[in-house]
């Protein structure tokens, strides 16, 4: 094997300490003779979320050599509650020790940058490998297959069983529900995600009426069971349609005979340079989030790669209707717009309303297509303070419900709270507090029935007449700022292709950076998308303090010359990176793709 730099690595440690371990407290002492891949990671990210399903197959496959431990390390202040960290293990079925890190500690001492970032730790506690973003399972796996024979040649490889203990299961009709439809016969259809499944309840809310696995009852196209589904809508047709998250399709349920088929998507996750419209079968989509039917289509929240998209049934086919990829809040016509992780939808006759998640804000589209923002600035600001809608903060919602007066309640989810948007009066209220995580409401007659996912039920709240009072709050993400240097600032992305394999270069460039600023007066030159994964940017003096909003991308392929179809594998991710202008700051940004930096 080729020589690594020999970087010890820094000791895990979190305020909140160890889960998924059976109440031990670990070091990396107890670890050591181990592959230790180190997962930072927080449970808002949809990137994040994909990892942990990347790291699934290589988890069970290098068991007994390999430990996966996550980091959690919190973006939004709701993360950094204890409770809500437990929740989130078990949510999204994570089957490795898990690190709580309230305080960003472990984040700091190993310079992470970006959610999500991968390292991997030799048998000896050598850091050997850097990654951040998603697409390096199969990188990844190379180099534990290369550090098993070279520590098991040096007699430095322990085998054995992990630190895993897996927590004991609990009981209940529901497990993290995320979101529910009101069906024609009155009865109550809700996405039971953690339980991959849907519950149909009477419309008391609470008796299970039936179960659906979305197994054994699919029509052509099928596609198995569900998995986390997410969003539902009813069709025209009296079908109801299924945003099947982590299976990457969008299905639809037959309330009449309990067929399942599917609608759209391959079940394979869409990866940039894939089509991006087509038969609606033989298109990929990410992390489908919610739907709903608007203007005579299926609009689906395309939480995994921030945009919206569109399912026409009449056509058989799918497309982007909004949304360019890139990560943030950007309004103008629908091509143009940025978006982060939208997770709900809400249809009216002139307006689809978004809940976009990661902005901590509130959207709407109108029917010239044109996006709009009614509450939120960016990805870095949140918190609870209601009043006109240009100052006031929500944070991290996850739906929309359009209710009949033109305002829309807002599931404002890390708020444990059902929040309001005006559009006559400008102004966002509080109607109800005390929720625990909920993630989407639907009405029923007078009533509005809230999805608390944490609590794991539907909650019927009469709409309230006047608004609750609550005290302002107002947060910033915990990430330290990055000091840059005015003037020239050298970006370097850095990305070494894994073992065995190059870059793709078959059919023109294998890499893509864009680079953007918030506000855009920071950057006075270096903005845009390029082929190389290294740019001079110039800072503004003037500017005192921002964000840099950086996209890289990277296909490598196997280096076979003998081989006409090579394997190829897409290295990607959007980094957020706060800075500070400083006559003392750096004037070189490296950020990690891939491989370690030697800058």
């Amino acid at each position: 094997m080729a020589t690594r730099a020999r970087v010890r690595a820094p000791e895990l440690i979190g305020k909140g300490g160890w889960l998924n371990t059976g109440g031990k407290q670990y070091t990396l002492a107890d670890l050591r003779g181990r592959i230790v891949i180190v997962d930072f990671w927080t449970f808002c990210c949809i990137n994040c979320l994909h990892v942990l399903d990347e790291l699934r197959e290589l988890e069970e496959k290098h068991r007994d050599t390999v430990v996966i431990i996550g980091v959690h390390s919190p973006k939004f202040v709701h993360e950094a509650e204890h409770q809500a960290v437990v929740d989130a293990v078990e949510r999204y079925q994570v089957h490795h020790p898990v690190l709580d890190d309230p305080e960003l500690a472990t984040w700091k001492q190993y310079a992470v940058r970006a959610w999500p970032t991968l390292v991997v730790i030799d048998p000896e506690g050598y850091i050997v490998a850097h990654h951040a973003g998603e697409g390096h399972a199969h990188a990844i796996e190379q180099l534990v297959e290369e550090l098993e024979a070279e520590h098991a040649a040096k007699g430095t490889l322990r085998r054995g069983d992990g630190p895993y203990v897996a927590p004991e299961p609990v009981a209940g009709d529901l497990r993290f529900p995320g979101k529910a439809l009101l069906l024609p016969s009155g009865n109550f259809l809700v996405s039971d995600s953690t339980r991959n499944q849907l519950v149909e309840l009477e419309p008391d809310g609470e008796s299970v009426v039936r179960r659906i696995s979305g197994t054994g009852t699919s029509t052509s196209g099928g596609g198995g069971e569900f998995n986390e589904p997410q969003g539902l809508a009813l069709l025209p047709d009296g079908r109801v349609a299924v945003a099947d998250t982590v299976n990457h399709t969008i299905r639809a349920y037959d309330p009449e005979t309990g067929a399942v088929e599917t609608l759209a998507g391959t079940g394979k996750q869409w990866w940039q340079g894939s089509p991006t419209s087509g038969p609606a079968l033989d298109v990929s989509l990410s992390s489908p989030w919610d739907v709903a039917w608007w203007g005579g289509q299926l609009w689906i929240a395309m939480a995994g790669v921030h945009q919206l998209w569109t399912y026409d049934p009449a056509a058989g086919t799918v497309q982007v209707a909004a949304g360019t990829t890139n990560e943030g809040l950007v309004d103008g016509p629908a091509a143009e717009a940025w978006f982060a992780q939208p997770s709900g939808l809400a249809a009216t006759e002139d307006r689809l309303w978004i809940a976009d998640s990661e902005t901590s804000a509130v959207r709407w589209i109108d029917r010239d297509l044109v996006v709009h923002t009614a509450v939120g600035t960016g990805l870095f600001d949140f918190g609870h303070r209601d009043g006109a809608a240009g100052q006031a903060l929500l944070q991290h919602p996850l739906g929309v419900t359009a209710l009949p007066d033109g305002s829309v309640a807002i599931s404002d989810t890390y708020n444990h709270a059902l929040r309001r948007f005006d559009p006559a009066s400008g102004e966002v209220t509080t109607l109800a507090t005390d929720l625990r995580e909920p993630s989407g409401a639907v009405l029923a007659g007078d009533d509005i029935v809230v999805v608390e996912s944490a609590r794991h039920r539907l909650t019927r709240l009469r709409l309230p007449e006047e608004a609750v009072r609550v005290e302002a709050v107002a947060h910033r993400t915990q990430r330290a700022a990055t000091d840059v240097a005015p003037g020239r600032l050298r970006l370097d992305v850095v990305f070494q292709a894994p073992a065995g394999q190059k870059l793709d270069t078959r059919y023109g460039p294998s890499t893509r950076l864009l680079v953007s600023s918030t506000p855009p007066e920071l950057l006075r030159n270096g903005e845009g998308t390029g082929t190389d994964l290294s740019r001079e940017l110039e800072i503004d003096p003037a500017v005192t303090e921002g964000v840099l909003h950086v996209s890289a991308m990277a296909a490598s392929c196997d280096d076979d010359p003998e081989n006409e179809y090579p394997a190829c594998h897409m290295h990607q991710q959007d980094w957020g990176v706060p800075v500070r202008v400083s006559a003392e700051g750096t004037t070189r940004l490296p950020l990690v793709l891939a491989g370690m930096d030697q800058g």
